[in-house]
């Protein structure tokens, strides 16, 4: 951290903008892990002397907010803990969230507009901002796909971990005969790409197609070709974005997501080349169901990797799947 701040105090260092950034980055690193730390050393040596003058006057009455003090740090030690598992440099960066129903109809669309109810619900638990980035709404109900960007302290970090195929099983309510159904919807979890990292996009490699929004928006989002789709030719990675108003927005958002998702490719490949992927673990696919979510005969969600679940598929739904990342994060990358 010495050395960092003394680079900064380099007046050359400004003339090189790249360089610049990745020092402010890791310094802001740096100090979220730091800054926890002198907190929690600062409380529990007030909260010590607290005690120890209590113990002097044989005054009992300020025990309880102490003990009140110590569930605090405890319960922010915790997450701290959870924090000290992203060893990814990309796990400190905000993420893309994409959401896309699997067969089965309006069914499935409505299941993924479901599970993009729980990630804003998710996100907003922890103080993350959400944008949507792209959503295409389902003929009947539901969506037929969605993107979020995810900003805030290790939004990637934390997200990755529902990359993969989840399941529901429930009496459906578009079934007149009231039938049990089972739904699927896939997730995929990108690191959101600035510009410091390199991701070479040939303008050659990509053919742009414009033509008019549909579902809700308003009229002028359905008079004007203000939706951009993007294929990159090289890999046959399609991305849209119909959200905004302005065709050069949605343009943008597109090629944010098309970054991130070649940047993904990228990773991927280069870890292939490294190692074989553990089974039930590392592998990652749409054929790959990770996650449960029974709403009929009983209620339970399950995660199949970690085998960790839980009762209550309403709070889940809600939100509250804290139990679930951490428990990936438990298993999968503190013991990689």
């Amino acid at each position: 951290m010495t050395e960092l701040t003394a680079s900064m105090s380099d007046a050359g260092l400004w003339n090189d903008k790249k360089r610049a950034e990745e020092i402010l980055r890791e310094m802001r690193g740096l100090k979220s892990k730091l800054d926890p730390v002198e907190s929690f050393d600062r409380r529990l040596g007030d909260g010590e002397a607290i005690l120890q003058l209590a113990r002097e006057e044989g005054d009992t009455s300020i025990l309880d907010d102490v003990e009140g003090e110590l569930r605090a740090v405890g319960a922010e030690l915790e997450a701290q803990e959870v924090r000290t598992l992203f060893a990814d440099p990309d796990d400190e960066r905000n993420a893309i969230l994409s959401i896309h129903p699997g067969a089965g109809g309006t069914e499935s669309m409505d299941w993924a507009e479901m599970l993009l109810r729980m990630y804003t619900r998710y996100c907003e638990r922890r103080g993350f901002s959400v944008h949507e980035l792209e959503t295409m709404p389902g003929e009947e109900a539901g969506i037929k796909s969605a993107s979020l960007e995810v900003r805030g302290d290790f939004a990637h970090g934390l997200l990755k971990s529902e990359s993969g195929v989840h399941r529901l099983v429930r009496i459906s309510p578009y079934d007149a005969q009231s039938r049990r159904h089972t739904s699927f919807a896939s997730v995929f979890v990108y690191p959101e790409i600035e510009n410091d990292v390199e991701v070479e996009i040939r303008p050659d490699d990509l053919e742009v197609d414009t033509f008019r929004a549909s579902g809700a928006g308003g009229q002028h989002v359905n008079k004007t070709d203000s939706a951009v789709r993007i294929r990159h030719v090289p890999t046959g990675i399609v991305v849209q974005c119909q959200n905004e108003r302005s065709q050069h927005r949605n343009r943008d958002n597109a090629m944010k997501i098309l970054r991130a998702r070649l940047y993904a490719l990228k990773l991927e490949e280069e870890r292939a080349k490294m190692e074989k992927m553990m089974e039930g673990q590392r592998e990652i696919a749409w054929g790959s169901q990770i996650r449960s979510y029974v709403l009929h005969p009983y209620t339970m969600v399950k995660d199949h990797r970690t085998d960790e679940q839980v009762g209550d598929v309403y709070a889940v739904l809600d939100g509250d799947i804290d139990r679930f990342v951490d428990a990936y994060l438990h298993k999968f990358v503190k013991g990689s």
